[in-house]
């Protein structure tokens, strides 16, 4: 593609010779001619006069690069939509795998390619457009809207409501029994049937292996727009809102509420019938246990203010030596108070 073509579709400005010929994408380090590369700012700024790349997508007010450039007010933003456009993904050809097995009574719209040892249920209903690949599992009730994607392994249990342009992959599990059980006079634990819904909304992305539990009663819900990493276990009965991101390994238990625009980094951990305010900002490793207010940043376990996390963890770091320093003056303070007369 060239350079005046890729620009024109990015609906970004260029310098440099119009005609420059684009094939592959690379980082800044190790483009070669042929090459679009990204230089965002920061310390990308320090390889920029060494890069060999083709194309580079800078910053608006950036200074001039040794080779061609895209000029862009979100350089990240439109490097993504680079990508797409330089790597696009390969689609399923439509139709169903003679090694499929798909219900008589599920309901396929037009071009919706199905993958060999796929099984969809009773009443499943896909969209227009949607792919799903190999040995993908799909409950009876299922409601699959246009334009999804689930990748190969994935469980899709019954009566999962899933809207338009959801990606799924490898591995997620929606719809597996919540964790409820009521412990008998007997110490046995008997379990609490898990009988109720999960809604996926448009646009969310589940990250491989993760889980997303139905609740006995009411639903499970994926605001649109979210988007979930590998690993996240979602327990039953809670509820994300809108454009909400989770880092692998968030871990959310019952009935928690994160609300529009939330985002948790790696390994937080949310108590049972928490509500985190809307646009919270859970830093990597936070356990929450108590609700939080919205726009609030926490770190730390407990969770407290970022800035007061980190002066925490200051004084963290010196508490052997503070220990050293107490022991001794309590060993000279022992020593003084023995010398007084009696």
């Amino acid at each position: 593609m060239q350079l005046s073509d890729l620009a024109a579709r990015l609906d970004c400005r260029f310098d440099g010779r119009p005609d420059v010929e684009i094939s592959g994408v690379a980082h800044l380090d190790a483009a070669t001619s042929t090459d679009l590369a990204l230089c965002a700012g920061g310390r990308y700024f320090e390889s920029l006069p060494r890069t060999r790349a083709g194309v580079v997508i800078l910053p608006l007010d950036s200074p001039a690069p040794p080779c061609a450039a895209i000029r862009s007010p979100q350089p990240y933003l439109t490097f993504a939509r680079a990508l797409a456009l330089l790597r696009p993904t390969a689609a399923a050809a439509p139709g169903v795998h003679p090694a499929a097995v798909v219900a008589a009574t599920a309901v396929l719209g037009p071009g919706v390619s199905v993958g060999p040892c796929a099984v969809l249920g009773e009443r499943v209903q896909v969209g227009e457009g949607t792919r799903i690949y190999p040995n993908v599992t799909i409950g009876d009730d299922v409601v699959l809207g246009r334009g999804c994607i689930v990748h190969a392994g994935a469980s899709i249990r019954e009566r999962v409501h899933i809207g338009d342009r959801v990606l799924i992959h490898d591995g997620a599990v929606l719809g597996a029994d919540g964790f409820g059980f009521v412990r008998r006079p007997d110490g046995v634990y008997e379990k609490i049937p898990q009988t109720a819904d999960v809604v996926i909304e448009d646009d969310v992305e589940i990250g491989a292996n993760t889980t997303i539990d139905r609740p006995p009663l009411g639903e499970t819900r994926i605001g649109a727009g979210s988007k979930i990493d590998n690993l996240v276990q979602v327990a039953h009965g809670s509820h994300i809102g809108r454009n909400v991101v989770l880092a692998a390994q968030v871990g959310l238990a019952g009935s928690v509420r994160l609300e529009d625009g939330v985002v948790a980094g790696g390994r937080v951990g949310v108590s049972d019938h928490v509500t985190v305010g809307r646009g919270a900002r859970l830093s990597g490793g936070t356990v929450v246990s108590k609700d939080v207010d919205p726009g609030d940043q926490l770190a730390g376990y407990p969770a407290m203010p970022v800035a007061q996390w980190r002066r925490a963890s200051v004084i963290f770091r010196t508490l052997p030596a503070l220990k050293r320093r107490l022991d001794a003056l309590e060993a000279r303070l022992a020593a003084l108070i023995s010398k007084e007369p009696q």
